[in-house]
C-alpha cells in the first residue's frame, strides 16, 4: 500500500505532518512530524490518525510515532514604531489564540521600561524561578508560558537603565529555560527603534515581524520607521494590524473613528505588505486586559477578531517551519 493512500485517508492538517509511513502484515506505521504541538494536541492528532485509518482495507493495526527535532523556538517580533497603539494587548491575545489551536507558545514582554503582560495574563506579583542563573518561565491559566522584567523587579519601580542594560535584559528573558516543545516565541517590544530593537534584530534575528498601529496618520508615520529596521535587518515583514479601529456605542450602536479609518490597510496596500486585520477600539477588550482575562482567551463578542489575525500568523509559521 503506497503511502499516498495512507496521507489521503487523513485529514489535510495531519498528512501534511507525515514523514514516512510503512505497512508491514495489516500494521500501519505512522511517522508524524509534531514539532510546537503540546501534550494535548499530540495525544489528539494520534487519536485522529487511528480513527481515520481504522476503516481503511488491509489496515488491522495503527501505530503513530511522533517526531519533533528541537531547533529552539521561531522568534516573531511584535512591534511598532508608536506607543500607546495596543501592541502588548494584541501580542498575548495573539500569543493565547495560537496556543488555542495547539501552538506551543511563549512570550517575552521586551517593553523594559514600560512591562505590562503580567498585568494582561494576571500575573503580578509572581517571580520566576531560576536554574543556572537563568529564569524558568511562568505557566498561565491560558497555556501561554511568559516572562516579564515586571516579573523580575519590584511592582511599579521605575528602571532607570541605560541602553546596554536593557538590551542586556532582553536577552536574558530570551535565553531563558524555555520548554523543549515551545514552537514560536512572540515577542512584545517597546515602542521606537533603539537598543532593544537593535539587540533583537541583530543578536536574535526574528523569522518575521508583525507591524502594529492605529489608522491615524501619524501612528503610521512611525509604524513605517520600525518596518524600515526591520526590512534593513533582512527580517520579513510578515503583516501589518489595524488597531483601535472604529468605535460602537453600547447605548445607541453607531460606529465613529476617532483614530480614522483604514489606514492601515491601505499602507499595507502602498507597502505591498498583507493586511492582517483590524481590532475595534472596544471597553470589553481594554477591562478584560486590565483584569488578567484577555478577550482571546473566551468567546465574547471581538474573541474573532484575534483569532482570525492569529490564523494568519499561524498559516505564515506553518509554511516556514
Amino acid at each position: 500500500m503506497s503511502e499516498s493512500r495512507i496521507t489521503d485517508n487523513l485529514p489535510p492538517e495531519i498528512a501534511s505532518r507525515v514523514t514516512g509511513s510503512v505497512i508491514n502484515e495489516g500494521r500501519a506505521t505512522v511517522v508524524l512530524d509534531v514539532a510546537g504541538l503540546g501534550e494535548d494536541s499530540r495525544l489528539a492528532i494520534e487519536a485522529d490518525v487511528k480513527q481515520s485509518l481504522a476503516g481503511v482495507p488491509d489496515i488491522a493495526d495503527v501505530r503513530v510515532v511522533m517526531t519533533a527535532e528541537r531547533k529552539g523556538p521561531m522568534i516573531i517580533a511584535i512591534g511598532s514604531g508608536k506607543g500607546g497603539v495596543g501592541k502588548s494587548t494584541l501580542t498575548a491575545n495573539l500569543a493565547i489564540a495560537l496556543a488555542r489551536k495547539g501552538v506551543k507558545v511563549g512570550l517575552v514582554d521586551a517593553d523594559i521600561y514600560g512591562p505590562s503582560q503580567p498585568v494582561i495574563f494576571g500575573t503580578q506579583g509572581q517571580r520566576p524561578d531560576a536554574r543556572d542563573n537563568k529564569p524558568i518561565p511562568l505557566a498561565s491559566k491560558y497555556g501561554v508560558d511568559h516572562l516579564s522584567m515586571g516579573h523580575l523587579v519590584a511592582p511599579g519601580k521605575a528602571l532607570a537603565w541605560r541602553g546596554p542594560m536593557a538590551a542586556g535584559a532582553l536577552g536574558q528573558l530570551i535565553e531563558a529555560h524555555w520548554s523543549e516543545d515551545t514552537h514560536i516565541l512572540l515577542i512584545d517590544l517597546p515602542p521606537g527603534t533603539g537598543d532593544v530593537q537593535l539587540t533583537m534584530v541583530q543578536k536574535f534575528k526574528p523569522a518575521g515581524a508583525v507591524l502594529v498601529s492605529t489608522p491615524q496618520d501619524l501612528a503610521l508615520i512611525d509604524a513605517a520607521r520600525a518596518g524600515q529596521l526591520f526590512d534593513t535587518a533582512g527580517v520579513p515583514v510578515i503583516g501589518l494590524v489595524e488597531n483601535m479601529s472604529g468605535y460602537a456605542c453600547p447605548h445607541c450602536g453607531e460606529t465613529s473613528d476617532p483614530f480614522g479609518s483604514g489606514g492601515v490597510e491601505a499602507a499595507a496596500g502602498r507597502l505591498e505588505l498583507p493586511f492582517l486585520g483590524r481590532i475595534p477600539l472596544a471597553m470589553d477588550i481594554r477591562q478584560g486586559s486590565d483584569a488578567g482575562e484577555p478577550p482571546a482567551a473566551g468567546d465574547g463578542a471581538h474573541a474573532g477578531a484575534f483569532h482570525a489575525i492569529a490564523e494568519k500568523l499561524a498559516t505564515w509559521i506553518s509554511e516556514r517551519s
